[in-house]
């Protein structure tokens, strides 16, 4: 159902830098770009993820309780996830670890504070 997320920079090559790593570890890579926007993903894949100077030309700016969820591959993906935001700009939102049985996340803030996690589900 989703196609892709959004989220506002003031600094796109600051930002890039974060998602490329990102996106790096989940195994997509750039899927275009121009002077204001860059996206991740594969046409026809997943859900991607889309980095963006405002079109209203105002600062970017974080939503309260907002958040986008990266589904990981494993737990150790997690981890590697979570510590390659914090490798490049991020800041820990909490560490990796057990929220309630079966779902394993780490939470972090990309360069310019939007909120992400990294997570994956126990099969059932």
């Amino acid at each position: 159902m989703i196609g892709y997320v959004t989220l506002g920079t003031n600094d796109r090559e600051r930002g890039a830098k974060f998602y490329d790593a990102i996106c790096g570890e989940l195994g997509v890579g750039r899927m275009g770009e121009n002077v204001t926007f860059i996206s991740w993903g594969v046409p026809g894949g997943a859900a991607g993820i889309g980095l963006t100077t405002p079109f209203d030309g105002k600062q970017a700016t974080v939503g309260n309780g907002v958040m986008v969820a990266l589904e990981a591959s494993d737990e150790a993906q997690v981890r590697r996830l979570h510590e390659i935001a914090l490798a490049n700009g991020g800041t820990c939102e909490g560490p990796p670890g057990e929220r309630f049985e079966g779902f394993y996340a780490a939470y972090f803030r990309d360069p310019d504070g939007n909120k992400l996690n990294a997570f994956v589900m126990a099969a059932e």
